[in-house]
């Protein structure tokens, strides 16, 4: 990758408020839009109130996700709306552009004007850094709302993909008696493998109403009412899952249960982490086409 390239962080939170100074520290000529303007001073990094020399940018990178819904860019920092086409109608097909978690919406604009937006959530590296801090987010967020200590409780994991699995192994860490619900046998496998108990995703309903803490990382519902009736009241369940998230939370509010929706934990509870994953990830995609 050559040493100074003209990058614009269009959009987003303290994840690319922290990703565009790292990369003005990396000696890039980094500028930020719709990003408010909260920026610690560092040479080589401008905030620009206008897209007047986006032309000019070898790399444009948007927020995660990019959409905040309503054809709007995601700028939670802004105070503004930034309709997402306006945006694009200034970028260059031959800009190297990209964004995290790129739904069809936003895939179908792109295309319209010809532009290519490579997805940087997709990317292995940054999964996995990420789900480090989701992991740890969801010990804090326990700590924080159980009236109870982590060691000894009895928590259920949701799904044992890269979140599942690390957020089992540090709750356990902490003492308490971990049991993994998944879908694939050979994550069942490994579960149990590990020293956690393990049971089918399809056996959920039934055999919910132990548990002090549910943390959900399955991106689809897997609470719905009836397994919610199995829960006892003083349970907390967290989900991590991104949308539509893996509880039906209209039936947890009448059942009286504790959800929390824990979306973005990294860009929450651990912004310059998630950051330097953010920064690390699409320095790797630049080197990987030359630039």
């Amino acid at each position: 990758m050559k040493h100074e390239l003209n990058i614009w962080v269009v959009g987003g939170d303290l994840r690319q408020e922290k990703l565009s100074l790292l990369l003005a520290e990396d000696g890039h000529t980094v500028h930020t839009y719709a990003l408010g303007q909260s920026q610690e001073p560092s040479p080589g990094l401008t905030a620009e109130a206008s897209l007047r020399f986006v032309d000019k940018a070898d790399c444009v990178v948007l927020p995660l996700p990019v959409s905040g819904g309503g054809g709007q860019l995601n700028a939670p920092l802004a105070g503004s709306e930034y309709p997402l086409a306006s945006i694009l109608d200034r970028l260059s097909p031959r800009q190297f552009i990209c964004g995290g978690r790129v739904d069809r919406e936003v895939q179908a604009l792109a295309q319209e004007r010809g532009l290519t937006i490579h997805d940087y959530f997709a990317r292995e590296e940054l999964a996995v850094a990420n789900a480090v801090p989701t992991a740890e987010g969801a010990v804090q967020l326990a700590m924080e709302h159980l009236p109870i200590t982590i060691h000894g409780s009895r928590v259920l994991i949701i799904g044992f993909g890269r979140v599942g699995r690390l957020t089992a192994q540090r709750f356990q860490a902490l003492g308490a008696r971990v049991s993994v619900a998944a879908r694939k046998y050979d994550q069942l496998a490994w579960a149990q493998a590990m020293g956690f108990g393990g049971e089918h995703l399809s056996n959920l309903k039934g055999w919910l109403c132990g548990y002090d803490l549910i943390v959900n990382t399955v991106p689809a519902q897997v609470l719905g009412r009836e397994e919610l009736e199995d829960i006892k009241p003083d349970c907390l369940i967290l989900d991590l899952a991104s949308k539509p998230g893996g509880v039906e939370l209209g039936a947890a509010v009448e059942l009286g249960l504790t959800v929390i929706w824990a979306l973005s934990l990294p860009g929450k509870v651990a912004p310059v982490t998630a950051g330097a994953a953010l920064r690390d990830t699409i320095c790797n995609m630049l080197r990987e086409i030359g630039l």
